[in-house]
């Protein structure tokens, strides 16, 4: 047993396989075709169960165009998932049994992760929406899944899509475990799948609903945990880096991820008739904030988006924008300049870094979040309050640098500066919604901004 856990969390951290995702040497980051990966993610839930294929690729097209790199989606979906068709007219299971699956449903399925591998999109792959597992007071279940069924339909899910290489696999669907029986549901869905991927070996993460350690709560020390995801929920003003910072600091280390953070568009902690709807700055908020306390990557969402909202369906929590044009929300164009500044530097080796910074304890709303690498660094203000940087931290006896604006991806130069001592640096503008990133570079090296 113990020669067998080992040989799986080898495979997860070492091997690297080409055309496939991969964790970094470091723990960090993943990697997809052996290079750095930046995960800009989508949450497309109700894909594979709303969108016809016509639908899916214009779907695709445009968020790849975007920029983003990982869609997430459920085979077994939220929105009556068992007993409402697909698009094509077709159930996933036959009599609701998870050793049964559908093979018409499951080509549609097929069609959509091929489509997005020809568009570079990796697909965050649900194998079911949690309420199968524990309906608990929301969702229309039926409860399915046994220990002995999950993981038939996991090796079988494994098996059909080895080939695939542009897949992450995502468990939980927005459940918190219950109890042991919950808990080994999971853990043998798991093992089916990495017995059905086989030596390709499987990526696996959990989506949970919130708390304080994501999926490390209950998986951290399971070897089948490739890294770790966190829900923060849907409230202004969260302290999610705390969070992301501690499972960063977890042992064994593993990638942490914000896999469902405040959605643009949605009724702000669910309750819009006082806090109103989410904007564009709330997501992309967040966005920095989780990067720069750890992350390796950011998912966005939107209201309109992940229930793809029409007259045609049943919705929830009321969306006010047909998904077609929510594609075009200002919080959605703005998470390519997020991708952009990421991916300036080198990828892998960034850390967090709050000593950077004198103001480093601020609320949510003004908080001043820092991050670096060897010989770079970036500091968030998520109000344009000035700060101070303790400089000497990186490389280079000068350093360049500039403001990045996160509405628009402009970048305006500052004047060279000596990196030793501590320097108080003033944003082009400040309030809400003034949020700036200030980048730091040793200037013997090319800007890439």
């Amino acid at each position: 047993m113990l020669r067998s856990t080992f040989m799986i969390a080898f495979c997860c951290y070492a091997l690297a396989l080409p055309a496939q995702v991969s964790i970094s040497s470091n723990h960090r980051y993943l990697l997809h075709n052996g290079k750095p990966f930046f995960w800009l993610g989508d949450t497309a839930w109700e894909l594979f169960h709303r969108l016809n294929r016509e639908q899916a690729s214009q779907y695709l097209q445009h968020r790849a165009g975007q920029g983003f790199t990982v869609i997430q989606a459920v085979i077994l979906a939220e929105f009556d998932g068992l007993h409402t068709p697909n698009a094509n007219g077709d159930l996933p299971l036959l009599h609701d049994d998870p050793t049964r699956p559908n093979e018409a449903y499951f080509r549609h399925v097929d069609y959509i992760i091929d489509k997005a591998d020809s568009l570079g999109l990796v697909i965050g792959l649900l194998p079911t929406w949690g309420d199968k597992v524990w309906k608990s007071t929301w969702g229309k279940g039926p409860e399915i899944f046994t220990p002995q069924n999950a993981k038939v339909y996991g090796q079988w899910l494994g098996k059909r899509y080895r080939t695939r290489k542009n897949i992450v696999w995502i468990l939980g669907g927005d459940r918190t475990p219950q109890n042991e029986q919950q808990l080994t549901i999971w853990r043998q869905m798991a093992a089916g799948i990495q017995e059905g991927v086989g030596a390709a070996c499987a990526v696996i993460t959990f989506h949970t609903q919130p708390n304080a350690l994501g999926s490390a709560e209950w998986f951290h020390n399971d070897a089948w945990l490739s890294f770790n995801m966190f829900q923060n929920g849907h409230c202004r003003n969260t302290p999610v880096y705390n969070k992301i910072q501690a499972a960063y600091n977890l042992t064994p280390a593993k990638p942490v991820l914000d896999g469902e953070p405040i959605y643009e568009d949605h009724p702000v902690c669910f309750n819009a008739n006082d806090l109103g709807t989410s904007s564009a700055y709330d997501v992309r908020k967040y966005a920095y904030l989780d990067l720069f306390a750890g992350a390796f990557g950011h998912t966005y969402g939107c209201h309109d988006i992940w229930q793809f909202y029409s007259p045609a369906h049943e919705a929830v929590n009321n969306p006010h924008v047909p998904w077609q044009q929510a594609m075009d929300l200002p919080g959605a164009k703005q998470m390519q300049y997020v991708r952009r500044l990421m991916e300036a530097n080198p990828v892998t080796e960034r850390v967090p870094d709050q000593s950077l910074i004198a103001e480093n304890n601020l609320t949510p709303a003004e908080r001043i979040q820092a991050t670096r690498g060897s010989d770079y660094l970036y500091v968030y203000t998520a109000s344009g309050l000035p700060f101070t940087v303790v400089l000497g931290k990186i490389s280079g006896s000068r350093l360049q640098g500039g403001w990045y604006n996160p509405r628009n991806g402009a970048f305006k130069r500052i004047e060279q500066l000596e990196n030793q001592g501590q320097q108080k640096f003033t944003p082009p503008g400040t309030g809400y919604g003034q949020d700036w990133i200030l980048v730091l570079q040793d200037a013997a090296r090319e800007m890439k901004l």
